[in-house]
């Protein structure tokens, strides 16, 4: 990054003042010492942060658009997961220097974002350091609703949006050597744009409050959040990869690790949700993202809760560790 003596109060209200408040909801913004936000009659706030830190979450020297769309994409997820309406974000910038170029393409890519998924930026930090974004996602939800992680049943059946690894698949080509960027239109592309630009399924999230009994987003692999739902359920979950929704794009580039991928890799911010088989025709009927049952939820004998079909000779027990920070 190149110097810049832009102040940080400067450097907030050039990059950052547009994606201020978009509903009467927020009655103090961006500019003073806290957001005043109302919430909406009969609903109660749900909130999440996530940080990406380079090096961590996203390679070395990767494009700044890429930085805000992984950023803002993977914290709204967490609101898709618990069927919450996005209504605002924080965020906290540390960088190395005040880059013109780098901040030009961080913002509008950020206010690309903003604007599609309808979620106004209230208030944050910019500081100097090793470059991390740290964004705080606030979402509604109705009084008497909410997903979660517990509430699975025996005899649900266990379901998945989109198509898995394709993410993972995405971060291998990146981090290859000699990488460039793919181009548009190839299956290497769409497997990268997968990585740089995750897509919340914050419709289906809300959607699935009348009927999933639990739910998570898919951000440390398949099996690894899989566990989560289990635990928290104390139930088992039975896979069967066999049924794993696999893209062409990540079978034509990974045919031989496709299965482990959608597997073990994270990154895919699909939603993971049981649902009871009598209400799994309308959903995947009135559902404009597609679903697949990959499986089904048993009681948990002797505290197993994972079961896994069809995936002889990989290692089970490395997949379901998933992502794990500080090991």
């Amino acid at each position: 990054m190149v110097e810049s003596t832009v102040s940080e109060f400067d450097l907030i209200k050039r990059y950052f003042y547009a994606l201020g408040p978009r509903d009467e909801s927020v009655i103090v913004g961006p500019g003073d010492d806290c957001a005043v936000i109302v919430p909406p009659l009969n609903t109660k706030l749900c909130c999440s942060i996530d940080t990406l830190v380079e090096g961590v979450h996203f390679p070395p020297g990767m494009q700044s658009k890429h930085v805000a769309t992984r950023a803002l994409g993977s914290a709204l997820s967490d609101l898709a997961a618990m069927g919450a309406s996005p209504s605002h974000f924080t965020l906290s910038l540390t960088m190395p220097s005040a880059d013109a170029e780098w901040l030009n393409g961080f913002a509008a890519a950020l206010a690309g974002m903003s604007e599609l998924y309808g979620v106004a930026l209230v208030g944050g930090d910019t500081t100097r350091g090793p470059l991390s974004v740290s964004i705080q996602v606030h979402g509604w939800l109705p009084v008497d609703a909410g997903l979660m992680r517990s509430g699975a049943q025996p005899g649900d059946l266990l379901v998945v949006s989109g198509t898995l690894g394709d993410a993972g698949a995405g971060l291998k080509l990146v981090l290859s050597d000699n990488h460039t960027d793919a181009t548009a239109g190839s299956s290497e592309y769409v497997l990268e744009h997968r990585f740089y630009c995750p897509q919340p399924r914050l419709e289906l999230g809300k959607h699935l409050l009348d009927n999933a009994s639990s739910c998570i987003d898919i951000s440390d692999g398949l099996l690894s959040d899989a566990c989560h739902i289990a635990q928290r359920s104390d139930v088992c979950l039975s896979i069967d990869a066999r049924t794993l929704p696999i893209s062409s794009a990540l079978s034509k580039v990974y045919p031989k690790h496709s299965t482990e991928l959608a597997l073990g890799a994270g990154d895919d911010y699909e939603l993971l949700f049981t649902v009871k088989p009598g209400d799994m025709p309308d959903l995947m009927k009135n559902s404009s993202t597609p679903l697949t049952v990959i499986g089904n939820v048993a009681a948990s004998v002797d505290g197993t809760d994972l079961e896994l079909l069809g995936a002889e000779g990989l290692d089970i027990k490395q997949l379901k560790r998933g992502y794990v920070h500080f090991e």
